[in-house]
């Protein structure tokens, strides 16, 4: 018999966000991240904003050690660990370089790169003829796995340590392998999440592709437009979030407060066939990745009352909608309610699924619909679908019992997972 999973602890950094509090607060409000960023225009960047989380140099010291700090230039890293030790502080555990190693606790934290930064310092200093001056953490901080290395290390964990990497698909592909990991008994509580860096040289690539929006450089807060007519590519962003899931026993045991069931998920790919390619979604196998999902977690399509969706705000919007609507057989009014948590943050890439996996668990636990800024002028094909009063809700007293949280990413690859309200 399969444990039930349930989450215990909860993390983010957020570009318009650090903490659970602040982030709520920011969402409930519908306030964006987004800003512009005078290195970009330098760079000539066509798009000059993004999100960029507010990290002071005294909240980094709150978190890592003076000497973990020297030389420190890895915004993933940092961002993933903060998150993290949130969550697992959030769960009721403390954070102790000297505890006992936990066989019971397993680590899957995702990132797409790590160290971008740092990696470029490396790559001068070893051109100009200094490598041993490199520094002894440049593979810690360059490598993919830096995130889940570090991490492990702080919190002394011992069951399985790893870092996933499946693009915008990361976060969401961690829940899912933590919550499977929990299900069959091999841990008793996993740390899932995901993370991702900023600036010019993780994002530039992604300018180059003209995939960007190059429209709203002088009002930022209005250029990330999901599901709007006049969304014109999306807005990069950076961060992490962070979730504690463990076993109903143990945290019933333990007596710690749950904010949410996870009750399963799927994963898949669409191949790059039957037009999915590298940059676009294989719209059956999208479909039956949350079909499959809704399977596995033994939940009728209708019960679904809120989606949080990947809605990037590109032209790949309407199709999202649309692979929705095919895979629960829901449309117009009778569609659940929908939000993008990417109209105030921006694609946060490979964080972007845990930071709205976090997005979503607020949601169910403040019983609580966010607004979608930025979509007053819904994109015409979107409402021909579904009814715009599915989409341009507010609630501040909802009544929410199921969410699906879905990521489609680069490379045709998908995920849905499914949150329920937790009841005692």
């Amino acid at each position: 018999m399969k444990q039930r999973v349930v989450i215990t602890g909860l993390g983010v950094v957020a570009p318009n966000g650090v903490g659970i509090h602040a982030f709520t607060e920011a969402l409930k409000a519908g306030r964006s991240g987004i800003r512009f960023h005078q290195q970009l225009k330098t760079l000539g960047f066509s798009c000059q904003i993004g999100g960029i989380p507010h990290v002071s140099d005294e909240l980094k010291s709150e978190y890592f050690t003076d000497l973990q700090l020297r030389g420190f230039n890895s915004s993933g890293i940092l961002y993933g660990c903060m998150a993290g030790i949130d969550a697992w502080k959030d769960a009721g555990f403390n954070v102790d370089a000297d505890s006992n190693l936990d066989p019971e606790t397993g680590l899957i934290f995702g990132a797409g790169t790590s160290g971008v930064d740092k990696f470029r310092e490396a790559i001068y200093g070893v051109d100009d003829g200094k490598v041993r001056r490199l520094g002894s953490t440049v593979v810690l901080q360059t490598m993919t796995s830096g995130v889940s290395a570090y991490l492990s290390g702080m919190l002394g964990l011992g069951n399985q340590v790893t870092t996933n990497s499946s693009a915008c698909t990361t976060g969401t592909e961690a829940v899912i392998m933590g919550l499977e990991r929990i299900q069959h008994g091999k841990a008793k509580r996993m740390l899932v999440g995901s993370c991702s860096d900023h600036g010019p040289y993780v994002w530039g690539g992604f300018d180059a592709m003209r995939v960007m929006t190059y429209k709203h450089n002088q009002d930022p807060e209005k250029g990330s437009r999901p599901m709007s007519a006049t969304a014109a590519g999306f807005v990069p962003g950076s961060g992490a979030g962070a979730l504690v899931l463990e076993s109903l026993d143990s945290a019933l045991e333990r007596g710690a407060p749950i904010y949410a069931e996870v009750l399963g998920g799927e994963v898949n790919s669409g191949g790059q066939r039957n037009g999915g390619t590298l940059t676009a979604p294989n719209a059956a196998a999208v479909q039956r990745c949350i079909k499959d999902a809704l399977k596995i977690a033994q939940v009728d399509a209708d019960a679904v009352d809120l989606i949080n969706g990947h809605l990037t705000a590109t032209t790949k919007d309407a199709v999202e909608i649309d692979n929705w609507i095919k895979a629960l057989r829901r449309q117009g009014r009778d569609f659940p309610y929908i939000n993008a948590t990417k109209s105030m943050i921006g694609h946060c890439l490979a964080a972007s699924g845990a930071i709205e996996c976090v997005a979503s668990i607020i949601q169910l636990k403040e019983q609580c619909i966010v607004p979608n800024i930025n979509c007053e002028d819904l994109h015409p094909e979107i409402e021909q679908l579904i009814d715009a009063e599915r989409i341009l809700t507010i609630r501040k007293n909802a009544s929410i019992n199921i969410i699906a949280k879905a990521s489609f990413g680069f490379g045709d690859v998908n995920a849905c997972v499914l949150f329920k309200r937790y009841k005692a």
